[in-house]
């Protein structure tokens, strides 16, 4: 996935959920932020972040946050990027050879990030983006989710009827040990991940290759469930 127009600035605060105050070219400007979740570690003031420079004169908004350094780490906070660099990975024949690959699919009652034939078997897969990480160590989620939990029982129900089912777990960084649930912040999602597994649901997690202009899957990551 490719990023054009980025500029580097600091991190000054965030107001609220969806738009942040950054230090850059000599100013003060108000960006917008691509992920809703509360990524309180991510952004502690002065943090060196980059920001897409949008093409939309009608924006109010002139930029988008896209990455943060932490540490030695430079991290993708992008909410969005997760589906793009999956869709693309499929597509390039990274998860094997696939048939009728096809994004945003409805079925049931449900719509799924991804679906697609495996091995002459019907699939269906959801993609969760992993930001939270403490001394190489992942987990999930960052904030409780009550959609993610419903997309596991999906899938979960998909598995016994015999379907393809797949949660993958995209950690937008690099060199991480493993991604474990997040119990304390979420338990009924790290019970509903670990019923999935027991079900037949294949859970994966994958680290990536990031750049200010880049963010590419990069390797397996272990998963502790």
């Amino acid at each position: 996935m490719q990023y054009e127009n980025m500029v580097p600035g600091v991190f000054l605060q965030r107001p609220n959920r969806f738009i942040a105050h950054i230090w850059m070219g000599g100013k003060t400007e108000t960006v917008h932020v691509k992920n809703t979740g509360r990524c309180r570690e991510l952004l502690p003031e002065g943090a060196k972040v980059w920001c897409q420079k949008s093409s939309n004169p009608s924006r109010k908004t002139k930029y988008d946050l896209i990455c943060v350094q932490k540490g030695q780490r430079l991290i993708n906070m992008d909410s969005q990027a997760p589906n793009a660099v999956v869709g693309e990975w499929l597509r390039s024949g990274g998860f094997g050879e696939l048939e009728n690959i096809r994004a945003e699919v409805k079925h049931g009652q449900s719509r799924f990030d991804f679906a697609f034939e495996k091995d002459g078997k019907p699939c269906f897969m959801e993609v969760k983006g992993v930001t939270l990480e403490t001394d190489g160590v992942c987990a999930f989620p960052d904030a409780p989710t009550t959609r993610g939990t419903k997309h596991l029982r999906e899938l979960t129900a998909l598995a016994e009827q015999g379907y393809g089912a797949y949660v993958l777990f995209v950690i937008q960084m690099a060199d991480v040990q493993y991604l474990h649930p997040n119990d304390t912040t979420d338990p009924a999602f790290s019970e509903a991940l670990r019923q999935a597994a027991r079900s037949g649901v294949q859970v994966l997690a994958m680290d990536c290759e990031v750049s200010p202009e880049r963010m590419n899957l990069r390797k397996t990551v272990r998963i502790c469930l």
